[in-house]
């Protein structure tokens, strides 16, 4: 049975949500995440007041009063919105943009960068078939590594549009500066030597970009694009466009509000532990 259902999840994430609803189709089993009576009972998840930092101000006078929002966020949220973190309003509406150009194309050009297996997890595609007894994500995504370049899979990168490339050549080399000044601000926040945490990732610490695409579905109070989870890395930066992402706060689940042009910068597995740790010796001091 369980076999079954694994092949059965194997072949609906190779067909890809978007051809479902292009075709008209319902969700199937496999991606409900909610019966009926759970779904018209779903309460709703208020905004969650997640702190803003103005990363201007991380090497400005008034470096500590921002670093003790920092270290407060971290401590009390594990996540933050980034403003003034020096990437222009228009720029980041040329990423914006050139995905959503990536993603109305048709499905055969988009199929060019498709992931090899439905195991792999860079490329064109769903995300890999989940545990036993976990539901389906309704979203497709793509998925590339952008640095180092050696780690690069040029396949992957499209060609259309034309300018996708260049674009993202330019965010991954801002991304990287953001992530410099984050980490840094992160370490001295923390009362620790301000690149610890760039020698523990390292320099050629792995940066992937991720790209996702929520279609409309017929049943979107059954369904889930991304189901729960935390990310495995040290953090994670997420340019919102549409309001929907969640975090677990207290037991209960919140919605990030989209706040303009700002980042929202979310602690991975990896940082979660090293800010438990650090913050437990700063105390014990």
């Amino acid at each position: 049975m369980a076999s079954s259902s694994n092949t059965l999840a194997e072949v609906l994430l190779s067909r890809r949500v978007q051809e479902m609803v292009v075709n008209g189709e319902q969700p199937v089993s496999l991606y409900i995440c909610r019966d009926e009576k759970d779904a018209q009972n779903a309460p709703i998840s208020p905004l969650a007041p997640i702190p803003i930092i103005d990363l201007s101000l991380l090497s400005s006078s008034s470096t500590e009063e921002e670093l003790q929002k920092l270290k407060s966020a971290l401590c009390c949220w594990g996540c933050f919105q980034a403003i003034n973190h020096g990437i222009p309003s228009s720029f980041l509406d040329e990423i914006q943009q050139v995905t959503r150009e990536f993603f109305r194309q048709s499905m055969e050009e988009k199929k060019k960068y498709s992931k090899g297996v439905v195991e792999e997890m860079e490329g064109y595609g769903g995300d890999p078939s989940p545990e036993q007894g976990q539901f389906l994500d309704w979203q497709g995504r793509l998925l590339l590594t952008v640095y180092p370049h050696d780690l690069r899979v040029p396949k992957f990168w499209p060609q259309n549009p034309q300018s996708f490339s260049e674009i993202l050549e330019n965010y991954t080399c801002k991304m990287r500066m953001v992530t410099k000044l984050v980490s840094k601000s992160m370490a001295k926040s923390l009362h620790l030597e301000e690149n610890c945490f760039l020698e523990q990732f390292g320099e050629g610490a792995t940066l992937q970009a991720r790209f996702n695409h929520y279609p409309c579905c017929q049943r979107p109070d059954m369904v889930l694009g991304l189901k729960p989870h935390s990310d495995g890395t040290g953090y994670t930066i997420i340019l919102q466009d549409i309001e929907g992402l969640q975090i677990l706060q207290n037991q209960q689940w919140l919605t990030v509000p989209t706040v303009p042009n700002a980042l929202f910068i979310l602690m991975g597995d990896q940082m979660e532990v090293y800010v438990h740790k650090y913050t437990t010796t700063v105390i014990k001091i």
